[in-house]
């Protein structure tokens, strides 16, 4: 019972949020060394905040064995919230019919059934997903960062669908203490 209202409010407050035409709103939340929770220690974190302050995310460099049923694509751990709970990452160049959230230009995030179900369909798809999700509450994020949790960065389609991701947490903890940098034609240089 308890799970079907909060599942009920979630889907609510997705919708309510997501339905909306608003500008892209997501960053890339890198876990500083010093982050010892085992939910969050050496991740990027997708994340994106509803109107009313909180905070939705998912756990980018988390794959897991399982694979979708009807993509077959790999299913990551997005966060310790309601891990029984699947979410989708995608590329679009239209809106899609469901609530989802605008992360970046053409790229949403949504656990509405409507966008998910149509994703599984369509081949060669930018596709991500995730079972669970991480969560905060108004505030919550803020008090974290203030503690000197976590390394912000831009939100790029690299870091969002890159095939592998084992490396992805080093590479974005070197970028954001400025140990490496790109040229004009996006190599990697060392400073």
């Amino acid at each position: 019972m308890r799970f079907a209202a909060a599942l009920a409010f979630l889907i609510a407050a997705f919708a309510a949020a997501a339905q909306r035409p608003e500008p892209p709103n997501g960053i890339l939340l890198v876990a500083k060394p010093s982050l010892v929770d085992p939910n969050f220690r050496e991740t990027v974190v997708l994340v994106t905040q509803a109107g009313d302050g909180s905070t939705v995310g998912v756990i980018l460099n988390r794959p897991t064995e399982t694979r979708s049923e009807k993509s077959r694509e790999p299913v990551y751990a997005g966060g310790p919230v309601m891990r029984q709970v699947t979410l989708a990452l995608f590329s679009a160049g239209d809106s899609p019919r469901g609530p989802a959230f605008h992360v970046t230009q053409g790229v949403y995030l949504s656990m509405h059934p409507a966008n998910i179900d149509a994703l599984s369909a369509r081949a060669g798809q930018r596709l991500r997903i995730f079972a669970g999700f991480s969560g905060w509450g108004p505030g919550q994020l803020q008090r974290e960062l203030q503690l000197d949790a976590w390394f912000v960065l831009p939100v790029t389609e690299d870091a969002l669908f890159r095939d592998d991701t084992r490396g992805l947490w080093k590479e974005l903890i070197e970028k954001a203490r400025g140990s490496r940098a790109e040229d004009k034609n996006g190599d990697r240089l060392r400073s």
